[in-house]
């Protein structure tokens, strides 16, 4: 027994360049991971980080980075300490028991599926606007427009996993050039904007609950849980033993990229408009794109505004249908059935199709209830449950006593409460 295990040792050991060479899946992955967290949330971060202040704004900033890495490195951790092949479903069923296991399937499926459909509204209104005011055609009636990018998008989605990850990286580099354009472009409209309110350093009080009601919005602007689950299943089966030291530096590139990029986007416009005018933004419910449109009246803006949007949302969509899917596949696997696999991806892209066309074809006004529904749950998954485990479970208690497992929890609790706060308030 020791000899087979001293040769598995010696397997792995004479396989060191897994890790001292980067490959294309590795990058694949880190743009993948990176499409899902920067979609159409990035949008209005500016408006909604930037009321604050500029203080509250500085100190966001420098919690974005550790706040998002340690975070997905922890529910990544959780999943990768379970059985060969499991996903976030099984590795709670693994560790918790079956009862644990269908509640988290369906906290999973009710945080993310939400979200697929406010993306399929906003893909919809996307379109639609950007055919009637940009090309000024007629867009064809709603049912039909939103079947049919509904219907592309599942296109995609039906060549399977990796396909949906190559497609996001491939839409990651447009999307990526797009905000650096925007922010470049805005660098000699920049007026001081957010800095006229630097000279007043808010009282300890008023800063401490500005940081608690933005961290919230923070924490899910930069979310990508839901591809999470398929990115440490690839991981474990890509490098076995190495898979937690790989998957950290992919999640730590992806981080400190998505960081650095959408932080200059938001002072680049932070620093162009006024408090007063980030607060009409969030009266008239627009994005700081449609906003910018708006306040410059420039066609190269006008044009790139709703194409930059559909990009963000597009990708956002597929990233957050590999989860919503997962969730949706445990769900049925949890009523006892076991359909054929290629029926239940069927099944699971039919129902998708359906729900998300008659939502984006009806076109609810259901932001504030995803908020309400998604946050909490989110931040139980991604931020609480992978720390309760380290603490109880054995496969994990390697990671017990770091640092960063108090600031995960305080996040935690802290983006839990700020959100039933507002939604109560």
């Amino acid at each position: 027994m020791n000899d087979q295990a001293n040769s598995v040792d010696e397997r792995y050991a004479t396989t060191p360049a897994t890790l001292t060479s980067w490959s294309r899946q590795d990058t694949t992955w880190m743009l993948g991971l990176f499409g899902t967290a920067i979609g159409a949330g990035t949008l209005f971060l500016p408006i909604n980080a930037g009321l604050g202040g500029f203080w509250p704004l500085v100190i966001l900033a420098l919690l974005a980075f550790p706040m998002t890495f340690f975070a997905h490195r922890g529910l990544t951790r959780f999943v990768l300490s379970g059985r060969e092949g499991s996903d976030i479903t099984d590795v709670v069923e693994e560790h918790f028991g079956i009862k644990a296991g269908a509640l988290i399937t369906l906290l999973y499926f009710f945080a993310i599926f939400p979200i697929l459909l406010i993306y399929s509204v906003a893909l919809t209104n996307t379109v639609g606007s950007f055919m009637e005011h940009q090309l000024h055609i007629m867009p064809p009636p709603r049912a039909l427009l939103s079947f049919v990018l509904i219907l592309g998008l599942l296109a995609v989605v039906r060549c399977g996993e990796q396909v949906i990850v190559k497609a996001m990286s491939l839409m990651v580099y447009p999307f990526i050039v797009a905000l650096l354009f925007l922010a470049v472009y805005l660098i000699p409209h920049w007026n001081g904007g957010i800095l006229s309110t630097a000279s007043v350093v808010p009282a300890p009080s008023a800063l401490l609950n500005t940081l608690w009601l933005a961290i919230p919005v923070m924490v899910f602007s930069f979310n990508h849980s839901p591809i999470i689950s398929a990115f440490a299943v690839d991981q474990k089966r890509q490098y076995g033993v190495h898979a937690d030291e790989r998957s950290s530096q992919i999640l730590s590139r992806a981080h400190l990229l998505m960081v650095v990029m959408v932080l200059f986007f938001v002072f680049s416009c932070v620093l162009t408009l006024s408090p007063a005018q980030l607060a009409e933004a969030k009266a008239q419910n627009l994005s700081i794109l449609s906003y910018l449109a708006n306040h410059f009246n420039n066609p190269t803006i006008e044009f790139a505004a709703p194409l930059i949007a559909f990009v963000a949302i597009a990708k956002s969509f597929l990233g957050h249908y590999i989860g919503a899917s997962e969730g949706l596949k445990g769900l049925v696997l949890k009523t006892g059935r076991r359909p054929e696999a290629k029926r239940l991806d069927r099944m699971t892209a039919a129902f998708m199709l359906v729900v998300c066309w008659i939502v984006a074809t009806l076109n609810p006004s259901i932001l504030r209830m995803i908020e309400a529904l998604g946050g909490p749950i989110i931040a139980s998954i991604l931020f609480l449950m992978p720390m309760y485990a380290i603490r109880k479970v054995p496969a994990m208690a390697k990671y017990r006593g770091q640092a960063s497992n108090v600031f995960v929890t305080a996040v935690g609790l802290v983006a839990i409460s700020a959100v039933v706060y507002s939604f109560f308030a």
